[in-house]
């Protein structure tokens, strides 16, 4: 078979169809050819298959794109391949003249047989893990689809002829392949020479066909299934495989091997430990997957080796207490304390059961010694959820450290099989990996692969073959690896995290392993898996079978051995001894980001005042002046901002401001105190509304941006805004990570609209409104959420705020002490902080103000969309100027408000349903029969000044106003605090739109009699004439 017509076989359609174009005929035997034999063209390195394809299919486009030697060979070739059936006669190759050549047999064959060695080493490469040895067990594949691909050495029939049944232990399962190479037996102990593509051959630059495929299979069939072909770029390839094939290359030293045992022992003894003296307790036991202490120390070790100094994890449940006694180095009497349940708590708030809590410790790395810093990042048991809030920790880590390249600061996720590809938060978080402003520089994951998820068999929780294939989506290697061989297990660890540390790209390990018992302790797997748990009840645990093969090597002795063991066993009761004089449980101990100096040492708020928020106007006046101008030279702005720079800088010179101006200057004066923001978000630097534009982008230059806010001051905090992927879990989770580490800095994160939050509700529910209380972890991110009625339909209009409502721990029932200090203590005992500002300078104190508290706390923010550019919605620098503080409520200061005793009604609302009835009010021409109230702050409940509010209208009634349903928006909330205020002794009247399925209608006339509506009752002094609450 010629070159001309190998090729075509081994690449299929593409190049049959090129051939058929130039009428060239494809045939599978040799032919004679009228001219000399074809030669091909000689090259300093060889000729190699990949290369020679490539001339070839570059000739068949177009014959003058090769040098002429290449399109003489192919024309030559082509020939041959024309002329009819006659006595072989083939082209000469690899040999240094033609006149040597006298058989085209023999040298097509020698041809023929490199080209196929090299496509089999390729094809193990590829496709090696789809046999390895994964499954612990040995009764499962570790991959679904379960099938030996046709292009392994794995039957007599891949070669051709008779072959050695010694060479491969497995190959008598499959017995009807045709043949694939069309190598023969006697090739076996023929040499050939290896490509650049393999390191098979170490120093050796041929080997025999027997050994290469010996060699293969060590590499690609044992105890490690490698999954990197995909990745699209040769040098990473190239380096993955000169790590696993480089012959030798695993080896560990005697005291690498004692290390890895005494680690084994640690693990296993935990487990054991916990067994013994809680048997009945739930504790989510690493039983069948010990290696992975051993395996994260190794990461951690090899990173320290590298440079890093700081390393985040986030993890599920299963072996988290192991991990914290073993990794983090948690003090385990602080662990068997959790399980006492006389043990009181410390802190306010509800706790969080053991499996849950996060802990950050810094030590000196054994191995290494060097410092290393730990952190565990508390979680939920919603899997994987804490994933894209460890990559924002470490974010901000990387930030503040300067560490833009990740060579200090690190993240490891560990997973389970089930989670990894079920989740959609996983996908998400990958997507985020390798974006200029989520980027953490490369991440190792762990998946802790026990083949089942709770009851669920994987063929029944995945599509895909494996449960790591989400990975494949952003180039990250998989290293699977069967988790009762230990020292592959490190290996593979070790090579990872130089992967992460040299690529800084992301990196799946996965350990195949089993779970020993059900769920949790006190689960029974039988009901579900019969035949893997008998199988699994008769499995010898790892660290048997790693110390037995340690004993019989001679690396430790039996004695040795029992003596660690009992060193360990010695260490646990000392600690459960001390563990029973614990009496009060601190869930501070376990704080997975603490902030030094930020608190006093009983982590309590050095104070509990609020400054004021206001600034000095000159500041004021250059950040307008800022704002309104393009700070670089030679920049061309679209003309439409250009409109919109005039227009800013219109409104400073006449000292006022809306909602985007506002927003600029309560950010930039922040920079200027040295504190560093982040807004993120999907369009969020222009703004879904094209308010905000804070990225200008020239016009005529492609890719080149100015960020004026990062101009304002010669030495500001830098100020970070970036478009997110569209992504709401994923992405608010990040920033939640981002802003617990460290108090100094505002990070908002805003919706598209307001609605959309709802796909992000599990960030929302389980970290945001309950993480102080859960884990004593405060954390002060802004969520911005378009909010309003305004005729846009259904999934436009609410962002829901009843949920944010139904979720605020202030209690509705209990009359507060009106104290000095009341409305800092309020925001301090709640849990977060509810506002619907209904103007930029409400807008701008509120964001001042989650800076200047001495704590922090989640705010959530209604903000308006077309309040953006309302005419009436904009404030004097009056209300901004220093001396001046965001106001929980803005009380009438109309006609009505100095003559109190002749209103008769008094309408609180708040948000921009105030703009409604203002105007609704004027054109009744009742501005002195009726007050306007606004509730800027919501909750917690400014129950002081609505008092205030109550008293002085005491002849007026009492109207709540909002443009959301009655089932929704603030009612509920509002309603039982206004009577616990009023002592029930007066009514607070509800008017609104009715209850309804969906928060807004989708069509407009609809939305418009409804809101004629509410405004005719709010003003219709006897609607409530006669009616009783």
């Amino acid at each position: 078979m010629s070159q001309l017509r190998l090729l075509p076989f081994r690449l299929g359609p593409r190049a049959t169809k090129l051939l058929a174009t130039r009428a060239i005929p494809v045939f599978s035997g040799c032919r004679r050819s009228s001219g000399p034999p074809t030669t091909i063209p000689r090259s300093r390195s060889g000729v190699s298959s990949s290369y020679v394809e490539e001339m070839y299919f570059a000739w068949l486009e177009n014959p003058q794109s090769v040098h002429k030697s290449w399109d003489s060979f192919f024309q030559r070739a082509s020939k041959e391949a024309s002329v009819g059936p006659a006595q072989p006669q083939l082209p000469a190759v690899l040999q240094e003249s033609r006149t040597s050549v006298s058989s085209c047999t023999k040298t097509s064959k020698l041809v023929e047989d490199h080209l196929a060695v090299q496509s089999l080493i390729r094809a193990y490469q590829i496709r090696g893990h789809h046999v390895a040895q994964l499954d612990p067990l040995g009764i499962l594949d570790a991959d679904l689809d379960s099938f030996v691909p046709s292009d392994l050495i794995t039957t007599i029939d891949k070669l051709g002829k008779s072959w050695d049944p010694s060479l491969l232990s497995f190959y008598a399962a499959l017995a009807s392949f045709p043949a694939f190479y069309d190598l023969q037996e006697a090739d076996l102990d023929k040499e050939f020479r290896l490509p650049t593509t393999t390191f098979i051959g170490g120093p050796e630059n041929t080997l025999s066909l027997r050994e290469i495929i010996r060699r293969l299979e060590s590499t690609y069939c044992q105890h490690i299934g490698l999954e990197f072909m995909f990745i699209n770029d040769v040098e990473q390839c190239q380096w993955i495989r000169q790590k696993f094939e480089t012959p030798g290359v695993m080896q560990f030293s005697v005291e690498e091997k004692r290390t890895l045992l005494a680690r084994l022992v640690r693990s296993m003894r935990f487990e054991d430990f916990l067994a013994r003296k809680w048997s009945s307790e739930k504790r989510f036991g690493l039983e069948g997957c010990e290696v992975m202490i051993p395996a994260l120390k190794t990461i951690i070790d090899k990173s320290s080796e590298m440079g890093i100094e700081n390393v985040i994890l986030g993890m599920p449940h299963r072996g988290r207490l192991n991990v914290l006694a073993n990794v983090i180095r948690k003090d385990l009497e602080q662990i068997f304390c959790q399980f006492d349940p006389k043990l009181e708590a410390a802190d306010e708030g509800s706790g969080d059961v053991k499996y849950h809590l996060g802990m950050y410790h810094e030590r000196i790395n054994r191995v290494t010694n060097r410092n290393i810093t730990l952190s565990l990042v508390a979680n939920p048991s919603h899997l994987e959820a804490v994933d894209p809030v460890v990559q924002g920790k470490t974010k901000a880590e990387q930030f503040y450290r300067g560490d833009a390249q990740g060579r200090k600061v690190m993240s490891i996720l560990v997973h389970g099989d089930a989670a990894f590809a079920g989740q959609g938060v996983v996908y998400e978080t990958f997507h985020l990996s390798d974006l200029p402003s989520y980027t953490t520089n490369g991440t190792v994951h762990v998946v802790v692969n026990n083949q089942i998820g709770f009851t669920t068999d994987p063929r029944m929780a995945r599509s895909s073959p494996y449960p790591t294939d989400v990975a494949r989506v952003v180039n990250a290697p998989i290293f699977h690896v069967n988790a009762d061989d230990p020292e592959a297990v490190i290996y593979v660890c070790s090579v990872a995290a130089e992967w992460r540390n040299t690529f800084n790209k992301d990196v799946v390990v996965d350990l195949v392993c089993y779970r020993r018992r059900g769920h949790n302790e006190m689960d029974e797997p039988m009901f579900t898996q019969p035949l893997m748990y008998k199988q699994i009840h008769k499995q010898v645990p790892v660290l048997k079978k790693y110390a037995d093969k340690l004993i019989a090597e001679g690396t430790v002795t039996l004695q040795e051995f029992e003596e660690e063991i009992a060193k360990y066993d010695r260490i646990c009761e000392e600690a459960y001894g001390r563990s029973k004089d614990k009496k009060i449980l601190h869930i501070k101990h376990w704080l997975d980001s603490p902030w030094p100096g930020f608190f006093n040492v009983d982590g309590e708020p050095k104070s509990m005042t609020c400054p004021t928020t206001g600034i000095p106007e000159e500041m004021l006046t250059h950040i307008g002046s800022v704002a309104s101008s393009v700070p670089l030279e030679d920049f061309k702005i679209h003309t439409g901002l250009s409109r919109i720079l005039r227009g800013r800088a219109d409104m400073t010179k006449k000292r006022t401001v809306d909602w985007a101006l506002a927003e600029y200057m309560a950010f930039g004066s922040l920079l200027k105190e040295g504190i560093h923001v982040r807004l993120s978000g999907q369009d969020v630097e222009r703004g879904t509304f094209s308010h905000r534009h804070h990225v200008l982008h020239d016009q005529e230059v492609d890719r080149r941006t100015c960020v004026p806010m990062n101009h304002l001051w010669p030495d500001q905090a830098p100020y970070t805004v970036c478009n997110s992927s569209l992504s709401e879990y994923g992405v608010l989770g990040f920033e939640l990570g981002y802003a617990m580490a460290s108090p100094n800095a505002l990070v908002l994160w805003e919706a598209q609209f307001g609605d959309f939050h709802n796909t992000a509700q599990c960030i929302i529910d389980q970290f945001i409104s309950t993480g102080q209380a859960k884990w004593v972890r405060h954390n002060g991110i802004v969520l911005l959420l378009p909010h309003g009625m305004e005729g846009m339909g259904p999934e436009h209009s609410s962002a829901r705020p009843e949920r944010f409502l139904q979720m605020s721990n202030d209690d509705s029932d209990a009359y507060p002490v009106f104290t000095e200090d009341f409305e800092v203590s309020q925001l301090y005992d709640c849990n977060w902080i509810v506002v619907n500002c209904s103007t930029p300078a409400s807008y701008f104190h509120v964001l001042r103000r989650q800076i200047l508290l001495p704590f922090r706390k989640p705010l959530i923010v209604f903000t308006p969309k077309s309040l953006l550019r309302h005419p009436d919605a904009k404030s004097s620098f009056d209300q901004m100027v220093s001396g001046t503080s965001f106001q929980r409520l803005i009380p009438e200061d109309g006609p009505a408000a100095h003559s109190p005793e002749q209103v008769q009604r008094l309408i609180f609302c708040t948000g921009k349903v105030y703009y409604d009835l203002v105007k609704e009010r004027s054109s009744q021409g009742l501005e002195q029969q009726v007050a306007i109230t606004r509730l800027e702050q919501i909750s917690p409940f400014p129950f002081d000044l609505i008092m205030r509010e109550a008293e002085k209208y005491s002849g007026a009634e009492l109207v709540w106003c909002q443009e959301e349903h009655k089932n929704m928006g603030y009612y509920d909330y509002i309603s039982p605090r206004f009577m616990t205020l009023l002592g029930h002794s007066r009514p607070i009247w509800y008017v609104g739109r009715d209850p309804a399925a969906a928060p807004a209608t989708g069509n407009k006339n609809a939305h418009l009699v409804s809101l004629r509506r509410f405004l005719d009752t709010a003003f219709n002094l006897k609607a409530f004439e006669g009616k009783t609450f």
